[in-house]
């Protein structure tokens, strides 16, 4: 088996974007398969799932994602990955830390009785992973756990693990908006209709729908994250396309905070005398992950008995996004419980950047919260 520091290492070095995470998922599936997990693969796309049987008990369910963001990376490290691609939201730490919590419950079965799921899930960064798996009978593989598991790497103190009893990540909406002008000359733009300077306007005029309609105790966030238009410096395209995230506290500032931007961006096209209407898609969303109050607390408990006081604390909700809490989805209409909680990988970068680097003494903290958040839910064997 593959050392944990070179594994990690390894995945950083070779990140693979959304849809496209075979490499990654192959290792994944090697390291299970060595532990004497059964493995399927191929769910939900590139998803596996693989499980553990120790006997009569319950189903605990770890969750690790695949995939990485598209950013060239400039952290130095010796590992980092080339091209235009990087893990830079801390999926390769995730996923050794559940290599590493599956080889330490496989060690240490003696201990415990019931069945350690493993989900590799494809496709998180687009919000798009989660239901694919569920649409592909997820929970049919092995059967349904009574409890599923996850964490995530954020900045912060290394090892620290955050919990939150409630909503611990935003419902989020990622929207393609497309603005219609009339091409032109650059040398006569009195013959055409910009849509540039049209989609310039409408990116200021977004962030009064945070600014000045949008309840402060019930806060919304709204990101122009992509703007492209036109390929000549004399040639006024006739489109823009812009990618829009809104992040919301609730389900009802998302809600309120959609209608808004539609309304903005017809407005401004139609003050900008625009000959087409804008086009306005939801392209993805995800709903907020809402953590089970007992399960968080059992979960804390053996976090404080096993990591110490000065490791664990609360966290807020954050308006990052996931969509975890699609996988909480049963066929018959239930629901499985989750806790999510985080874990401090120090503070080089933030999530999402090309400079983010987690330490890899992390990498231990994380296992162990992990094995420690599963006993918390397997049945203790007899003596």
């Amino acid at each position: 088996m593959t050392d944990l520091l070179e594994l990690y290492q390894d995945l950083h070095a070779h990140p693979e974007l959304a849809g496209e995470e075979k490499r990654t998922a192959d290792v994944l599936a090697r390291e299970l398969t060595a532990l004497g997990f059964t493995v399927r693969s191929g769910i939900g796309g590139h998803g596996v799932v693989a499980a553990f049987e120790n006997g009569a008990g319950p189903t605990v369910a770890v969750r690790t994602e695949l995939d990485a963001l598209p950013l060239t990376e400039r952290t130095g490290l010796p590992y980092a990955a080339g091209g235009s691609a990087m893990h830079a939201c801390g999926h390769d730490l995730h996923l050794t830390a559940v290599v590493g919590a599956a080889r330490e419950l496989v060690a240490t079965r003696a201990e415990w009785r019931g069945r350690v799921v493993v989900l590799g899930q494809p496709a998180e960064e687009t919000l798009e992973g989660a239901l694919a798996m569920v649409a592909d009978g997820v929970h049919d593989v092995f059967g349904a756990p009574d409890a599923l598991l996850a964490q995530h790497a954020v900045p912060g103190p290394v090892g620290r693990v955050g919990h939150s009893p409630g909503q611990i990540t935003a419902p989020c909406a990622e929207l393609a908006i497309t603005v219609h002008g009339r091409g032109g000359h650059a040398a006569v733009p009195h013959l055409a209709v910009d849509p540039v300077v049209l989609a310039a306007h409408l990116v200021v005029r977004l962030q009064s729908v945070v600014a000045r309609e949008t309840n402060p105790a019930d806060p919304v966030v709204v990101t122009v994250g992509s703007v492209h238009a036109g390929d000549a410096a004399n040639v006024i395209p006739d489109r823009v396309e812009l990618g829009v995230s809104v992040r919301a506290a609730s389900d009802g500032a998302l809600a309120r905070a959609l209608a808004a931007i539609e309304r903005v961006c017809r407005a401004e096209a139609a003050a900008s005398g625009a000959p087409v209407e804008p086009e306005v898609v939801t392209v993805r969303s995800a709903p907020a992950t809402t953590n089970d109050r007992q399960l968080v607390l059992a979960v804390r408990a053996a976090h404080l008995s096993g990591l110490g006081a000065d490791r664990v604390g609360w966290t807020p909700p954050v308006a990052a996004a996931e969509d975890f809490g699609h996988l909480a989805a049963l066929p018959d209409g239930g629901t499985v419980p989750l806790c999510y909680w985080t874990l401090g990988v120090g503070t080089r970068g933030t999530n999402h950047s090309p400079d983010f680097a987690p330490e890899p003494a992390a990498l231990t903290d994380g296992w162990r919260a992990l094995v420690l958040a599963a006993r918390a839910v397997l049945a203790v064997a007899e003596e």
